[in-house]
């Protein structure tokens, strides 16, 4: 876009705007180079960049942008974000550094490259046009690229230096204006002539080609999305306060809106002005308001000057890799699809790989066997516990997630599966062959609907046809609601919901010992299956007392069970008394 008309502006009202409106303190906003490769690339293919419709629907677009940001502020749609992986992030902003690199490359070759968000044109075009290849401008391009990581690593490695990583950028512009201003070099592109003054009010034209420009809009409002909630968030972090994604929203979309009425076009956060911000101790808004005047003064002071002005993560990539594969593949998959495809392909390739991996893990959570910490009532994983010692004829079992439609099925395929897979080495308590009860700790489970109860349904069901009884451990107020609203507790029976999983266990414990004794009382007359289904019809119609644990662990109990002394703290949950 002609610099302008556009650029200059973009920097300057949306800045107050957002600073209004907008939570972050330390967010730089204004033009930045994602957006406007995006919209380079998009209203390149609709008109040339020197037709005056060019910049009416750079501004169009611009107001389109701050009116979806708006309503999805408004909306409190803010929650969207959270399903965007932070592998997402990183590998589209990886990709796009590449791409806008290589992109800019022609001002450091000294000749002219295809614009395109994707590589391979890119490389293409700078391959093919090797020949034209130009000194002077890579050499200062060199050199300033020089003076820039010199003074960043200065700045970096040595904290009484820490001035002139922010000093870098502007030595590097102050060198290259004053060598283009003395020598008139003609091989390297200037910025040229920046109209002076400040912008007009003027109303947005060209709303006939709105409808075309509607998928760039929802592109470029997910971009900025991704850019500038997500380095405000990181700001938030670091200086320990909490931002409001919805408000975040708002503030962009009336930043946009507002200044598209002043010829601005798409505004976002700025990754490497906003750590400026940051680095040189930004804790509120105000930095913003201060860098408003500052450009207010540039635009009607010092344009004349910038005529001369020459246009010049693997480290995450490791880390997820050495972290999480599944990340890395993420990334790898955003950076990917970003590089061979463009921004707009990437973007929505990458955020759609995020929540398809959001709905994997939501439709096959997790669940463990809990076994018991040895000289303690705490039942933990397994897994994570190799000292937990589990029951003979009873599994304990965490759901740790919602229960719904799409992971019911998942969640009766593992029950089933951990009733046939027992750990003989890790059981204690009375030897019988076979599982009795299923113990389910619900404290996890925040929430369960419709299909979730008629899956506890069949699955009781199914349990009983094989002799087995369910307990619950501890459901939420708002899970035993719906259970009892459903008829679940009815059908399991109000005895079988307990507030501990101590508590079903050792009651689990008494019935699992009558059934072994009353097995080994019966005669041999009946068929071991008929003995063993009498038995256990006529254990759940009663309560046993509460053998003392060491007796039931050894499986050396030989006492009949007494309702009437019963422990007390094994009583079920739907029957505790106050």
């Amino acid at each position: 876009m002609y610099c302008g008309f556009g650029h200059a502006d973009s920097g300057f009202v949306p800045i107050f705007i957002y600073a209004i409106f907008g939570s972050s303190r330390q967010i730089s906003i204004g033009p930045a180079a994602l957006t406007s490769l995006l919209v380079s690339n998009v209203l390149g293919k609709i008109v040339d960049s020197s037709d005056a419709l060019y910049t009416e629907l750079a501004i169009v677009l611009t107001l389109m942008v701050g009116i979806l940001e708006c309503i999805m502020g408004l909306l409190r749609l803010g929650w969207l974000i959270r399903f965007i992986s932070h592998s997402v992030i990183s590998g589209f902003t990886t990709a796009s550094a590449i791409v806008i690199g290589l992109s800019q490359a022609k001002y450091f070759l000294g000749y002219e490259i295809d614009r395109s968000s994707e590589i391979v044109p890119i490389i293409k075009s700078i391959i093919s046009g090797a020949d034209k290849f130009s000194w002077p401008p890579f050499v200062m391009g060199s050199i300033i690229l020089a003076i820039l990581q010199t003074m960043k690593h200065l700045g970096k490695s040595r904290k009484h230096l820490k001035f002139l990583r922010a000093m870098g950028p502007l030595t590097a512009v102050i060198l290259g204006t004053s060598s283009a201003k003395i020598y008139h070099p003609s091989s390297i592109t200037l910025v040229g002539d920046i109209p002076q003054g400040l912008p007009s009010f003027s109303i947005p034209k060209g709303f006939k080609h709105a409808k075309s420009l509607i998928p760039t809009t929802l592109v470029i409002t997910g971009v900025a999305i991704l850019e500038s909630v997500g380095i405000a968030k990181a700001l938030a972090a670091k200086n320990g306060y909490e931002l409001d994604s919805n408000q975040e929203l708002f503030g962009l979309g009336a930043a946009n809106v507002l200044g598209s009425f002043f010829s601005a076009y798409p505004t976002t956060g700025s990754f490497s002005r906003s750590a400026v911000n940051h680095e040189n101790g930004a804790k509120t808004g105000l930095a913003g308001v201060i860098t408003g005047i500052v450009m207010c003064c540039a635009l009607l002071f010092l344009t004349p000057v910038f005529e001369y002005i020459p246009l010049v993560d693997y480290e995450e990539a490791i880390f997820l890799w050495r972290v999480g594969k599944k990340d890395f593949l993420l990334w790898t998959i955003t950076a990917i699809t970003t590089l061979f495809f463009g921004i707009e392909i990437g973007v929505l390739i990458g955020v759609g790989f995020s929540l398809a991996f959001v709905i994997h893990e939501s439709a096959n959570p997790h669940i463990a066997v809990l076994g018991r910490l040895p000289g303690t009532t705490v039942y933990r994983n397994i897994q994570q516990y190799p000292e937990a010692y589990t029951y003979n004829g009873i599994v304990i079992v965490r759901i740790d997630s919602p229960i719904y439609f799409a992971n019911t099925s998942y969640i009766k395929d593992r029950l089933r599966e951990y009733e046939i897979v027992v750990d003989k080495l890790t059981r204690r308590g009375p030897q019988v062959g076979r599982i009795y009860f299923v113990v389910l700790e619900m404290s996890p489970v925040t929430y369960i609907d419709t299909g979730a109860v008629q899956a506890l349904k069949e699955l009781h069901h199914e349990y009983k046809s094989r002799h087995i009884q369910i307990a619950i451990s501890n459901p939420n107020r708002n899970v035993l609601l719906m259970l009892s609203k459903s008829g679940v507790v009815e059908l399991i029976g109000k005895e079988w919901y307990f507030v501990r999983v101590h508590d079903a266990v050792q009651v689990c414990l008494q019935h699992v010992e009558r059934i072994k004794e009353d097995h080994m009382a019966s005669g041999s007359d009946s068929s071991p299956e008929e003995t063993e289904s009498s038995l256990f019809k006529s254990l759940l119609k009663q309560r046993g007392e509460d053998s003392s644990v060491a007796e039931l662990e050894s499986g050396t109990n030989n006492k009949p069970s007494d309702l009437k002394h019963s422990d007390p703290l094994s009583e079920p949950l739907l029957f505790q008394k106050s």
